[in-house]
Formats: C-alpha cells, structure tokens, sequence
C-alpha cells in the first residue's frame, strides 16, 4: 500500500494508463498471431490490411514514482501554506489585540472627556451667572455701544471726510470698525471703545473746519481728474467754482451732474473757492443733509422742462394765454393813450381834437365849423350824442370777449390734458400689470402739468381782463359825463 493520502486526479491518471498499456498489450499478441498465420499457405484471398498504431510501453514502478513525487510537493506545498496561514492567523490576533486595547483606552478617555465636559459645563453656566452679576450696567452699555456704532456708522458712510483720510494698508476701515462694533455678540474692549470715542471725536471735529485740499474727482464724464477742494464740513464741498457730491460706493466726490440754475449760488461757489481759509465771512451754501437736499434742488426741473412735460395740450394753453397777454398789452397801451388825450381834451372843450373819443364826440355834436348847429334840435343833438359814444365803446371794449374766452377756456384745456394724462397712466398700468409710480409718473405728471398752466392762464388773464374793463369803463364814462353835460347845456340854451 501507498503511504500517505492519494489524490483522486492521479488515482484516475494511473487507471487510464494501465488499461492503455493493457490494450497495448492486446495489440501486440494480435499482430503476432496475424502474422504467423500469413506464414501458412492460404488460399489465394486478399488479407485487409490492419491499422498500424503507437505502442505504449509504461511501467508500474514509473508511474508510482511519479505519484510518490508528486504527492511530495502537494505535502510540501501543504506545510508552507499551513506555516503561512497561522502567521496571518498571529498576525490578525495581534491586531484584535492592539485594536480592542485602543477601543478601552478610548473608551476610557472618552469617560474621561464626558465627566470633564460635565465639569466645564457646570463651571460655565455659573461662571456666566457670575459675570451677569457682576456685569451691573455694563450690559447697558453694550446696547448703548452697538446702537452709537450703528448710527455712527450710516453717518460715516455718507461723510465726504473720507476722501480726505488716507487709508492705513492692513487696517480696518472706521465704517467698517463701527459695522463690526454694531454686530458685535459681546461686551467690546476698551480699545475698540477708545477707538470709537476718536472716530465720533474726530467727524465732529471736521464738521466744524472749512478745508481745502486737493483729491481725486469724477468728472462728468466718469474720467478722474486730480482737483484743489473747498469743503465746508461734512456739508457742502466746491471745487473749480462746481458743487460737489459724495458717491459713498465710491468713496470718492463727483461734479453734481446739474449745477444750480441760480446764478447768485455758483457766484458763492467760485468765491468760496477762491477766498476760503482766509479772515473775514463770505455767504456760501451749506446743506444740512449731507449734499441730499442739494442734488435734489439741482434735479428738480425748470420751467421750460415742467411745461415740455404737458406736451401739445400744454402748448395750446400756453398760445392761448400768450395770444391773450398780447392783445391785453396792445389794448392796454390804446387806452392808456386815449385816456391822456381825454383829459387833455376835457381841460379844452372848445376846441375838439380828432386824436380821441371825447374830442370826436364834440365834432359829431358841435360840427367842425363848417355849419350852424345852435338851431339844431334837442332830439337830433341827443341822437348825435348816442351815436358818437357807441361808435367809440366798440373800440375802448376792443378784445375784451376774447379775454373772458381765455379765462374760461384756459382751465378747459388744463382739463383736457388731466383727462388725457389720467388715460397715459391707465394704459401703463394695463401695459405692465403692475402699479409701479415711476411708470405712473408720466401720465400723473402730464395731467397736473396741464392743470396748473390752464389755472396758471386764466388766473392772470382774469385780472388783466379786469383792469382793461375798469380802464375802458372810466373812459366811457367820461364820454357818457360829457354826453350828458353837453346835452343840458344845449337843452338850457333852448329854453332862453
């Protein structure tokens, strides 16, 4: 028997070679008994002729070798993967080991950890609980603190002082210092305390100084240009004899992008650039807000820009007044010259004059001279009377229906065009689907651009159209006075 273990593959192996040798065997007994029949005579008959193979010749001692052979590596090959296996087997018991070592160690420490996180804990909340004991009105004066940096620092942003503090490389900016201090979560230290009591020192302190300096503007258009200064605090600043703003997202003053239209305020301008920091007063501007209430003084629009704003119904108001004030003029410098001449004519009735009415009048009654009147009947001089004065009136009450026209007329149109005004902003309205004013604006400022020019019209034309009724009614009854005079006196002649 075979010592050892026998592999079922080789066992199959030697089989199939023993019954191959055994069939070798076979062959060669029959190939040599086919040929010593081929010796004897036979009788004449074709022999097939047999298949000539490979003969296998193995021994059993071979093969046995072979297999003790190989069964000897698979045992070697055995040992070795067994010698392995158990160092690995070493190896991961010794990292079970270490690991479940560190799992106690963290274990512990964990333990540890919790019990001193209690501990702080507990210290904390009574610490806390001391400090908010101790804190007193220190807690009020954080919220003063926070709210102080909060305004200060909405102030500073908007100050034009910043275009004359050179910023320090690394440092925080002083807004920047007070929006930190207004968001602050704790009691801030007494340097930044001192630093805030500096800054609000140091702005009201430049809000008292007139300066002059030279630094960087925007111009018109957005080009930078170095420029000599005139600041007046933190209030109004000049520079070129132009008003000045302060862009904050800039950090940097820009030329307003409308200088005031009054001249008297750029005369202050220029003088306050060239006579600052010297002794004596000068007037100057200065605008409580900051620069807002002047660019908003210089944005607002002027006379000719309100009234392009009330287009072609505007206009029409504006032809209809001027066309009124023109005739008013005209007609108010006739009666003016009629009335001189009236009285003039008046101080000598005996010798009538063509050039006004009275003295046309008397022609009309007395003659030129040319004929006898004395004799003319009472009737027919009355007659004469009446039809010389209402041939004048027409002319001393020349334009006046027009005038009325106008003054009726004007707040019409001014109508007419808060009509149509209204409709603009309706339709913008329904054009956007929302009620947003600055698309409203137009519309709403045509409709009380147009009002006021209709109001602003007839109003002045109203009391124009009084003074020449009142001025051609005293002139009327001048005529009418004289009428009457001339007429008892004729009357009395008669009678004699």
């Amino acid at each position: 028997m075979l010592q050892g273990k026998i592999n079922p593959v080789l066992l199959s192996v030697v089989i199939m070679f023993g019954l191959t040798v055994a069939s070798g065997v076979t062959f060669a007994q029959a190939e040599k008994k086919a040929s010593a029949q081929a010796q004897t005579p036979a009788p004449a008959q074709s022999v097939p002729e047999q298949p000539k193979g490979p003969v296998f010749k193995f021994s059993l001692s071979d093969v046995m070798s072979k297999i003790k052979a190989q069964n000897a590596a698979e045992a070697k090959q055995s040992k070795e993967r067994e010698v392995s296996f158990r160092k690995a087997m070493e190896e991961q018991e010794r990292l079970f080991k270490e690991t479940l070592a560190k799992r106690n160690a963290a274990e512990a420490r964990s333990g540890t950890l919790s019990k001193q996180y209690d501990e702080d804990f507990n210290r904390i909340q009574d610490m806390k609980a001391l400090l908010e004991q101790n804190q007193g009105n220190l807690g009020e004066l954080f919220g003063v603190t926070r709210q102080i940096a909060g305004d200060a620092s909405g102030v500073l942003s908007n100050s034009m002082i910043n275009t004359q503090i050179k910023p320090v490389a690394g440092a925080e900016d002083r807004v920047d210092f007070l929006r930190r201090l207004a968001a602050a979560k704790e009691l801030p230290n007494i340097v930044d305390l001192e630093r805030m009591w500096y800054e609000l020192m140091f702005e009201m302190n430049a809000d008292s100084q007139v300066m002059k300096f030279t630094t960087p503007v925007i111009q018109a258009d957005d080009s930078v240009k170095d420029t000599e200064i005139v600041r007046i605090g933190s209030f109004t600043a000049v520079g070129e004899g132009k008003y000045l703003s302060y862009l904050p997202s800039k950090k940097s003053l820009a030329l307003l992008s409308r200088q005031p239209p009054q001249e008297n305020l750029m005369s202050e301008a220029r003088e306050l650039q060239t006579t600052a920091i010297t002794s004596g007063y000068i007037p100057a501007v200065v605008d409580p807000a900051r620069g807002a209430l002047l660019s908003l003084f210089v944005e607002r629009p002027d006379v000719f820009e309100r009234i392009s704003k009330g287009e072609a119904v505007g206009y029409i108001i504006i032809a209809v007044g001027m066309l009124g004030a023109l005739v008013a003029v005209f007609q108010y410098i006739y009666l003016f010259i009629t009335k001189i001449a009236v009285n003039k004519q008046i101080q000598n009735l005996n010798k009538p004059i063509k050039n006004n009415p009275l003295g046309r009048m008397l022609i009309a009654v007395l003659g030129d001279g040319k004929r006898d009147t004395s004799k003319d009947l009472p009737e027919l001089v009355e007659l004469r009377i009446s039809e010389a004065v209402l041939r004048e009136i027409p002319k001393l009450e020349r334009f006046q229906s027009f005038l009325r026209l106008a003054v009726a007329a004007g707040p019409l149109l001014g109508l007419i065009g808060t009509v149509i005004g209204m409709i603009l902003t309706f339709q913008s309205i329904t054009s956007s689907g929302s009620s947003d004013p600055k698309l409203m604006a137009q519309g709403i400022g045509q409709a009380m651009i147009c009002t006021v020019l209709g109001l602003g019209t007839a109003i002045p034309l109203l009391f124009i159209n009084s003074g020449l009724t009142a001025l051609s009614r005293s002139v009327i009854h001048v005529l009418e006075e004289q009428s009457t005079q001339l007429l008892a006196s004729r009357l009395l002649a008669g009678r004699k």
